[in-house]
């Protein structure tokens, strides 16, 4: 499934990514590069370009629906992490763009 995720980039092109300000590199066990996001509030910050419309995350690279990748992507938030290719949601994402949806094996 990273193959197709390589392709798509439709999750960073679609939803705000918004994590606890703490994943971010001003707290000692954080990775995120805070220079990249902006306060949603005291407990949470977003990637920048994830709070607008259109939606599209600054650490993306490439072209969407074509061939994408993370500069961060070591240090990405859990958000990130968490998504799951092929997820109900990464479908509707996918659908948005017009890719086909991925389904699980």
């Amino acid at each position: 499934m990273s193959d197709a995720c390589q392709s798509c980039g439709a999750c960073c092109a679609s939803f705000r990514v918004s994590f606890y300000w703490a994943e971010t590199d001003t707290h000692p066990m954080g990775n995120v590069p805070a220079h990249l996001t902006r306060k949603v509030n005291d407990t949470y910050v977003c990637m920048q370009g994830t709070e607008q419309t259109p939606v599209r995350c600054i650490a993306l690279q490439g072209e969407v629906g074509k061939s994408v990748g993370c500069q961060i992507y070591a240090l990405r938030s859990s958000t990130c992490r968490e998504f799951a290719a092929g997820s109900d949601i990464c479908n509707q994402a996918r659908q948005k763009i017009g890719l086909a949806p991925i389904v699980a094996d």
